[in-house]
């Protein structure tokens, strides 16, 4: 019997506890982002945002979960039952398990594997699938018009973030996260964002906004053409799970945010007092200050027309990002900065 804990259970137990604690904390840290998300929004328009449920709304997100849980669901009797319950369950699974490879602080990662970055690239691609089933299996043409919108936004502007994360790998060597991050270790002046690659730091951002369907780039979402996309037919906990899916993926491109451009858990300075912050009190500030730019975008820049969406991905950002590859390696090899 104890043979059997030592070699079975601890082991599983060691490791499905990195899992939960993970999976807990980036919900209870969703809800406090949502409510944020919301508060930011309101206070652009001058108004107040959520504030009855809880001391000044903060038990708003809360409260509206368990309104989603406790609703009925509802499946169109035309839908495609199997793959209409999937599509979100799809969505979620994927956009957790994003975050197994995303070291949070030094050496608290649950996998830490040296072609992290190349699993984040293959999972955020592979989130398009659970909105094509969601739009497909709704058998109504605004869902699945919203879902086709979505699939050609996400793959168009995955090109421009393949080739950032390029110009990363170049000034890193390595295909590790951890390793990005201690690459812009000693102070800020090293972090990426303040070097040659502050271009591909803004490409980065706005094509993560593109990637997760984020205002300005919310054309799934169009209310006034495709009646809310594709999630049009979904309720209850099923669009709870997309819209969860959604923010995970937004919040996970905060966090590559931080770690491919402003040095990770690493503090701006290496003296005190901002040592005394921890390594993962440094990795959520800088998470925080991203989706804070997320949400200043949301309230501030109007919507995209589709037309100009595209146009921005495959004219714009593609030949932008394929240059700096190539000036980039230029300038690594020239001043002899290669890793």
């Amino acid at each position: 019997m104890s043979e059997f804990l030592g070699t079975i259970v601890w082991p599983l137990i060691w490791l499905v506890l990195p899992m939960l604690a993970l999976i807990v904390s980036l919900l209870i840290m969703l809800a406090f982002l949502l409510l944020f998300d919301r508060k930011v929004w309101a206070a652009v328009a001058l108004r107040r945002g959520p504030n009855v449920v809880g001391p000044y709304g903060l038990l708003q997100s809360f409260a509206d979960f368990f309104k989603f849980v406790l609703k009925e669901s509802i499946i169109p009797a035309g839908a495609n039952k199997g793959v209409f319950i999937l599509a979100p369950l799809v969505s979620f699974t994927l956009a957790m398990g994003g975050w197994a490879v995303v070291p949070v602080a030094d050496r608290w990662v649950v996998a830490d594997i040296n072609v992290g970055i190349l699993y984040i690239f293959a999972i955020s691609s592979l989130g398009v699938y659970g909105i094509i089933m969601g739009g497909w299996a709704s058998n109504s043409k605004y869902p699945f018009l919203g879902a086709l919108r979505s699939a050609a936004q996400m793959v168009s502007y995955e090109v421009s973030i393949g080739f950032v994360i390029v110009t990363v790998l170049l000034t890193a060597g390595s295909l590790n996260l951890s390793k990005i991050v201690n690459a812009q270790a000693g102070g800020f002046y090293h972090w990426n964002l303040f070097g040659i690659l502050f271009p591909m730091a803004v490409v980065f951002f706005i094509s993560a906004l593109a990637e997760t369907n984020r205002p300005p780039f919310d054309l799934p979402e169009a209310e006034s053409e495709l009646v809310a996309g594709y999630q049009t037919e979904y309720s209850s906990s099923a669009y709870l799970l997309f819209q969860i899916g959604e923010y995970l993926n937004i919040v996970l491109m905060c966090a590559m945010a931080s770690i491919l451009f402003l040095g990770g858990w690493h503090a701006p300075l290496e003296i005190a007092p901002f040592t005394w912050i921890p390594d993962l009190g440094w990795f959520v500030i800088k998470v925080w200050a991203m989706f804070f730019l997320f949400a200043m975008v949301k309230a501030i820049v109007p919507r995209y027309r589709y037309d100009q969406l595209m146009r921005i991905g495959w004219k714009l950002f593609l030949p932008f990002s394929l240059l700096w590859v190539v000036v980039t390696s230029g300038y690594l090899l020239y001043f002899d900065k290669l890793p």
